[in-house]
This record gives C-alpha cells, sequence and structure tokens, in this order.
C-alpha cells in the first residue's frame, strides 16, 4: 500500500450494523483495523450463549492511506457501506477532510477496548461531555502506560481513554497508586 508517512488511523462509519461483516473482509484482504467488540450474553432456543457485538454501533478503524482506503471501497462492493467521518462533522471551524486519530491516542484506545471483560466498559462520550477530568498515566498493572483522564462515570472515579468525541472506554477500577499525574 502506500507511503508509511501518510498512513494514519481513520475513524469510518459502518452502515446499518455490518460492523463484524466489514472487519471479516478486511481481515480477508490484510486491510489492518480495529473493531472494538464485548462480550453480551444471549438467549436462543432457551440457551444462553455469548455471542460478541460491536461496542460501538456503526464504528470501525483503519489503518492506512486516504487514497489506498478510497481504492478499496471502490474496489470492493463488501466496502460499499464505509464511510468517512468528517473533521467538520465534529468541529465546524475545521476543513471538510477525513478525521484522523493520532497514533497514540489509537494505541491507548485499543489497549483498553480490546478487553472484553469486566475490566472495562465502553461509555457514550456524550456522557462525558462537559466533565472535565485530571490528565494520568497508569504505572503499574494491566495497562501499564495507558494515558486517559480521571473522571466521574456512573458514581465512580475511572480512567477514561476517549477518541475524538467518538468513542470511550473507562477502566472499571485502577488503584490510585498506579496512576502518575500529567501536565496538559
Amino acid at each position: 500500500m502506500g507511503n508509511d508517512d501518510n498512513i494514519h488511523w481513520y475513524p469510518m462509519r459502518v452502515t446499518y450494523g455490518r460492523e463484524l461483516r466489514v472487519k471479516a473482509f478486511l481481515d480477508e484482504i490484510a486491510v489492518e483495523n480495529f473493531l472494538p467488540v464485548k462480550q453480551v450474553i444471549t438467549q436462543r432456543g432457551g440457551h444462553r450463549q455469548f455471542e460478541k457485538v460491536p461496542a460501538v454501533n456503526n464504528l470501525i478503524f483503519l489503518r492506512s492511506t486516504q487514497p489506498d482506503i478510497t481504492l478499496i471501497k471502490n474496489e470492493y462492493g463488501e466496502l460499499e457501506p464505509l464511510r468517512y467521518i468528517m473533521r467538520h462533522a465534529l468541529d465546524p471551524n475545521t476543513p471538510r477532510l477525513p478525521l484522523i486519530v493520532p497514533n497514540k491516542d489509537m494505541d491507548n484506545f485499543m489497549r483498553v477496548a480490546v478487553h472484553e471483560d469486566d475490566s472495562v466498559m465502553f461509555v457514550d462520550p456524550m456522557e462525558l461531555d462537559g466533565k472535565a477530568g485530571q490528565r494520568v498515566m497508569i504505572t503499574q498493572g494491566e495497562f501499564t502506560g495507558v494515558e486517559g483522564i480521571i473522571t466521574r462515570v456512573r458514581r465512580n472515579k475511572r480512567v477514561v481513554v476517549q477518541l475524538c468525541n467518538l468513542a470511550a472506554v473507562a477502566i472499571t477500577f485502577t488503584p490510585p497508586v498506579y496512576l502518575k499525574l500529567l501536565d496538559d
């Protein structure tokens, strides 16, 4: 694919709840992607079973160049549901270009969001709107090196990793001694 300097993480909308199908096809054609998933318990035929579902509806992240993404979207009908999320949609004062997630932010998010157990919970970014918090880095434990913001979520203080008002994931418990305050 394209020049490494132009490879970025692009958050993309997936229409009509086809996230899992799009991810499977991207994996098949070897396009790096990330789809945050969670496990839910479903009832089928009187039996309970675990099922993986997208943790954030209609959202997947692709890592490539913009021209390459556009090319594969046009080349493969299976990728027709993909839509760029434009910067302008989140901030009207920015140019009408596709949104790019910085590598460091995406790395933090993926390190936390990859957990499908009770150690993390996905949060609607609107739930965090207007809540200020102190930036911290986790210094010990399973999430060592992850940076986020301490904020109150559902009556408890949690470390939250948020991406551009698109998605947020909170670590359910982090001992205070594992946190290092960061300067903004």
